[in-house]
């Protein structure tokens, strides 16, 4: 076991001692030595088509095939999918908006509870905040008490954390353009672990992991980037403290979503280059 898993479980040991190991287990399971490979695909909810979804029954299989730790899905494709596949590591992703919503489709309303989503057959639950958007204090609200929830039932919370609102503050001499705020705010609501953007690079991206005890993991980078030049940036987050990835597009919207999930794979569990992942596409 490596130094970082037992400082990891550490943390999350005492509150397993009031609901049993079920956090400790459901945590180790879809984060294996601390480090994880998630593939969310709760896109076509915001908007669809979307690239790969129309192909979700194969997508799906070729990710637990390659080797996902977890893949993040809505509540009634989750459910679906729990059966078709007999598979266990699915997280539960509560959040929702669409493109028809105008000037509230930044504002994630919760459309579950951590109950229905254990019911559902969830490993875990997930939700997002938009920081900065005029509804962000609803979002916070909403997260605070999914934690609340899923706490209780021994499951861990993703918090899918985005500092990108018209009302966004940076703080001044922030390198990290608010994502160490994004990581804290996650935190500190009581997830056990955060997904947020890359920075750009190595000396930002510490602060953001240095900022938080919890696990940290990175979403797709820009768009437009070669799947290349994106394990290249895995690479980099993870020499930086990262714990992985929370990437959905840039691997269900490919051509060969197994062999992507296997080069991330590579980068975060095996410590391979992104030169030596590559070779694997």
């Amino acid at each position: 076991m490596s130094l970082f898993t037992i400082r990891y479980l550490s943390r999350v040991r005492p509150r397993a001692l009031i609901m049993g190991d079920g956090l400790v287990d459901r945590l180790t399971k879809i984060l294996p030595n601390g480090r994880g490979v998630w593939i969310p695909m709760d896109h076509g909810i915001s908007a669809y088509p979307e690239k790969g979804l129309e192909r979700m029954d194969e997508v799906v299989s070729s990710c637990i095939s390659g080797g996902a730790d977890a893949i993040i899905l809505q509540k009634g494709a989750l459910s679906y999918y729990v059966e078709e596949t007999g598979w266990s590591n699915f997280i539960c992703h509560v959040s929702v908006s669409t493109v028809n919503a105008g000037e509230k489709d930044q504002y994630k309303v919760r459309v579950a509870k951590a109950d229905e989503c254990l019911i559902r057959g969830a490993n875990a639950v997930s939700a997002q905040i938009n920081l900065g958007d005029y509804f962000e204090s609803e979002m916070i609200k909403e997260m605070g008490d999914l934690t609340g929830e899923a706490l209780a039932l021994g499951m861990p919370t993703l918090g899918m954390i985005y500092p990108r609102g018209p009302y966004l503050k940076i703080s001044e001499g922030d390198i990290t353009n608010g994502v160490a705020h994004a990581a804290r705010v996650a935190w500190e609501l009581g997830c056990d672990v955060v997904k947020v953007p890359w920075t750009g690079d190595v000396e930002s991206f510490k602060l953001v992991c240095q900022a938080v005890p919890i696990p940290v993991l990175i979403s797709g980078g820009p768009r437009g980037i070669s799947f290349t030049e994106l394990l290249h940036i895995v690479e980099l987050s993870i020499s930086a403290g990262g714990s992985g990835v929370c990437i959905g597009r840039q691997v269900f919207g490919s051509n060969d979503p197994e062999s992507c999930v296997k080069a991330l794979r590579a980068v975060v569990h095996e410590n391979s280059t992104s030169v030596e992942a590559s070779k694997l596409l």
